[in-house]
């Protein structure tokens, strides 16, 4: 199953979320904009800024993990930019 890493903007709160998912347009509306999720709850709407997919799941959230211990906006704002994620996993 192909696996995909994604950033969601919060216009709101003008912060980013970092997710990764097999369907993400899916997960966007039925779950962070409902309010499902504790860690987006409070920026509702949310928006997908960024998209890029993988072989498989297990890969992304990998991708993801890496990503969110960088813990700088910088990076994810550069990412959003050039519309591609370098960071690789071993």
């Amino acid at each position: 199953m192909k696996g995909y890493l994604y950033i969601l903007k919060s216009e709101k709160l003008d912060r980013f979320y970092i997710g990764s998912s097999d369907n993400p347009e899916r997960r966007l509306i039925n779950q962070h904009n409902k309010g499902f999720v504790k860690a987006t709850k409070s920026g509702i709407p949310w928006i997908i800024v960024f998209k890029q997919e993988y072989i498989d799941l297990v890969i992304a959230r990998r991708i993801e993990y890496k990503l969110k211990t960088y813990k700088s906006k910088k990076i994810v704002e550069k990412i959003i930019q050039n519309q591609n994620c370098t960071i690789e996993v071993g």
